[in-house]
């Protein structure tokens, strides 16, 4: 990612987070929206599960200009994952449906485009690497980060 794309993110995190409810009641009707069957990962309480997603996002926002620091916790959150169920074809669904949430959420925002775009990127930063940590056949999760752009 570039300085100017993290900037970007975490401008935008830092609109969103105090609506961390709403966006991620948002987040969750457009992914079962999507794949309705997602919706047997989730046992528990979606209002508990939207606040540690709402966590979960501003934990990464935080530590995007030295991610490799925040990338253990993630990858251990992905390897958790993988006993819920979740298959490497969720990672798509769920960005399709962070995108289009943040899409609505930021509409009106100058550079919206611009700031999905960089959403996009460090969305698909962090999914390859919990990806190859939940499933360690591709490249490093390292290598995941040295392939994004710079």
């Amino acid at each position: 990612m570039t300085p100017q794309q993290k900037q970007q993110v975490q401008a935008s995190w830092a609109l969103l987070a105090p609506r961390g409810s709403e966006v991620a009641a948002l987040f969750y009707a457009r992914l079962f929206e999507a794949d309705p069957g997602l919706r047997a990962l989730f046992k528990g309480d979606l209002q508990a599960q939207g606040a540690k997603l709402m966590a979960a996002l501003g934990f990464v926002v935080e530590g995007l200009d030295d991610l490799s620091t925040r990338l253990p916790a993630v990858q251990a959150l992905a390897r958790r994952h993988v006993a819920y169920g979740v298959q490497p074809a969720d990672y798509d669904r769920v960005g399709a449906a962070l995108l289009a949430t943040l899409r609505q959420g930021l509409a009106g925002l100058d550079e919206a485009e611009a700031t999905l775009e960089a959403w996009g990127v460090a969305y698909a930063t962090v999914a390859g690497a919990m990806k190859t940590a939940a499933w360690p056949t591709g490249p490093s999760a390292s290598e995941w980060v040295a392939q994004q752009p710079a």
